[in-house]
């Protein structure tokens, strides 16, 4: 991978999310608290850079687990404020205006309901929405569209996963935070990397090289002591999820 300066990095963020908020006129931001690395990461980032008063943390859980403690750890080791808003009765009213949803379909609207709210909150604020996606999710289009992945600024958008826990180590973002499997919670025992079918570490090494150097596919497997199969599917993984990366686009006319 990469060599960063850690301590550079958490610098520059910190001044982007300042200009960024100064720059629109806003009066603070409001970031989505899952419990997880990404989230904790882009609370203390804000935090450091806005002070903790300008700083919403808003916790959405469908169902209560460890992930609910670890939001509101979060929150409270910052001392920023913080909302929990239980999203089960909205999605389940959604679900009843469909007429049912798989597992996917509700994690979706999971995603997307918690995007709402966060907007709502913003808006009624004068604040703006920070995202949490890191690259590695948004190369491999691991985000709900709509929801998840959208924002107004995405601070480790440009940060692979293994880069976003040596920044949280920094930060000083609760060990069992930083130690826990990621996970986007959209249902019991669900986790990042078993939805992935690769583990980031692997992944990020595959991506970096693929992406950020051009490598070709078989210098990299070979690089990386991996089947060619392996990056194969990391390959697919990116060229499958080009339509969430950009806005709607039509025909030329």
């Amino acid at each position: 991978m990469r060599e960063l300066d850690y301590s550079a990095v958490i610098e520059r963020i910190t001044g982007f999310i300042r200009e960024s908020v100064d720059g629109a006129g806003a009066d603070g931001v409001v970031v989505g608290i899952s419990g997880g690395i990404d989230s904790a990461t882009v609370a203390y980032l804000a935090a450091k850079a806005l002070g903790k008063e300008k700083v919403l943390g808003l916790i959405m859980p469908y169902y209560e687990n460890r992930d609910l403690d670890d939001a509101r750890l979060v929150c409270e080791s910052l001392g920023i404020d913080y909302k929990v808003v239980n999203i089960k009765p909205i999605v389940d009213e959604f679900e009843r205006a469909v007429g049912g949803l798989d597992t996917k379909s509700r994690g979706n609207v999971m995603a997307r309901t918690r995007m709402v709210l966060l907007y709502a909150h913003a808006n009624a604020m004068n604040r703006l929405v920070l995202g949490t996606s890191n690259r590695s999710e948004v190369l491999t289009g691991y985000f709900t569209k709509w929801g998840d992945g959208a924002s107004d600024y995405a601070p480790l958008i440009n940060l692979y996963k293994t880069e976003v826990w040596e920044i949280a180590k920094l930060l000083g973002v609760p060990e069992r935070i930083i130690e826990k499997k990621p996970s986007a919670g959209l249902w019991e025992g669900q986790t990042d990397e078993d939805e992935l079918g690769i583990s980031y570490r692997l992944l990020d090494e595959i991506l970096w090289r693929m992406v950020d150097l051009g490598m070709e596919k078989a210098e990299i497997a070979r690089e990386l002591g991996i089947s060619i199969e392996r990056v194969e599917y990391v390959e697919r993984l990116v060229r499958g999820s080009e339509h969430k990366r950009r806005l709607p686009v039509g025909p030329t006319l």
